[in-house]
């Protein structure tokens, strides 16, 4: 999955850098609509990674308290610090897609 996913951003990068731009109008409506699809792909990508690092982080850490009862409060304090660290990420990448979007023109 990592592979295919990869290759479909190397395929669509490098569309990116071949077109050759014909007027200034043509380019800037086609780098804002590339803008646009970015700014929802970013997002939609950060959020799902962002989901499955969450759910992980939570099975490891009940199943940590579950075999060992005494350190719940080591490991509750480890699971909340890393869950605010791994949904800061998701909000930064939030924050870009906010820029990238603010700087197409309607």
């Amino acid at each position: 999955m990592r592979y295919l996913l990869g290759l479909v951003l190397f395929i669509t990068a490098s569309s990116l850098f071949a077109a050759e731009p014909s007027s200034s109008a043509a380019v800037s409506t086609s780098v804002y609509g590339w803008i646009a699809i970015a700014a929802g792909f970013g997002i939609a990508i950060a959020s799902a990674v962002g989901a499955l690092a969450q759910s992980r982080v939570v099975h490891r850490a009940s199943e940590a308290i579950a075999r060992n009862p005494g350190t719940a409060p080591h490991i509750r304090f480890g699971l909340i610090l890393g869950l605010v660290l791994i949904e800061s990420l998701v909000i930064y990448t939030l924050l870009i897609e906010i820029l990238l979007v603010g700087k197409i023109k309607l």
